[in-house]
């Protein structure tokens, strides 16, 4: 009888614990449940922070296509018959924020773009060219070339990816790396973010949890890295007997089988 409720009280235990695993899994629990308007108010991918090394394609456009013309570096570099116009991922292209946050404009000169956005750096060109430059107030886009994310950990195929819209989402960033292995952690996924600043902080998501939808850390910011540790049974799987623990064991049980024969040998 004792034995068949041990055997009881394990099944029992065993079951209990895949289902605990089970609820590990899942992204989003109960996601449905969030309110229509929760989700629209976190809708807006927030704007992106320009930071030193950051790469930057500027177009200027307005009415007047030759006036416009000397601010926008892809019709310059053409204009000087450069061997590499047709190469729009050539880096000759681009503005490199520096270390200081600086990009040198044409005919403006130095524009201080690090830590405000790129929605207020479009604002600040367009007042540095009119009324100075042009008559009319130009249009000004401004797209980060190098947005990248890096993911590491226990997902299927770690590595680094590119967005070439500036926008990624977690989720997405982890569909792109083949998701989380059945071995990752998903309520305790660690986020490594480089503000403009250089300062660096740490955030953890919890993917299982619903609320990770209306989280400001849902939209992913460049340069982070992400990382899913292993869980426990990952853990305890990788775990390995020291090799001093070892040979311990070893001689222990030597000793026990030498004991054992001279006891059988004097009986």
């Amino acid at each position: 009888m004792k034995i068949k409720n041990l055997l009881a009280i394990l099944a029992v235990g065993l079951l209990l614990a895949s289902c605990n695993t089970s609820k590990e899994i899942p992204y989003l629990i109960d996601a449905n449940t969030l309110s229509q308007e929760s989700l629209r108010a976190a809708a807006r991918a927030a704007d992106p922070v320009l930071m030193p090394g950051d790469l930057l394609r500027i177009n200027v456009s307005g009415p007047d296509a030759e006036a416009v013309k000397p601010f926008n570096k892809d019709e310059y570099v053409s204009s000087q018959g450069s061997n590499n116009i047709n190469n729009q991922e050539n880096s000759i292209f681009y503005y490199l924020v520096d270390n200081q946050g600086d990009i040198e404009f044409p005919l403006v000169g130095k524009l201080h773009l690090g830590g405000i956005t790129i929605s207020a750096a479009e604002q600040l060109i367009a007042s540095q060219i009119y009324p100075r430059y042009l008559t009319v107030m130009p249009g000004v886009e401004v797209r980060l070339q190098n947005f990248r994310v890096t993911t590491m950990g226990e997902v299927k195929n770690p590595g680094v990816i590119k967005s070439p819209n500036g926008r990624l989402t977690i989720l997405e960033a982890l569909a792109q790396s083949g998701d989380l292995t059945i071995q990752g952690r998903r309520d305790n996924v660690m986020i490594v973010r480089t503000n403009a600043d250089g300062s660096r902080q740490v955030r953890t998501v919890n993917l299982n949890d619903k609320n990770l939808l209306v989280s400001p850390d849902f939209y992913l910011q460049q340069n982070d890295v992400i990382y899913v540790e292993p869980n426990a049974s990952k853990a305890r799987s990788s775990w390995q007997v020291p090799p001093a623990l070892t040979l311990g064991m070893s001689s222990v049980g030597t000793l026990i089988s030498i004991a054992t024969l001279i006891v059988t040998l004097t009986k």
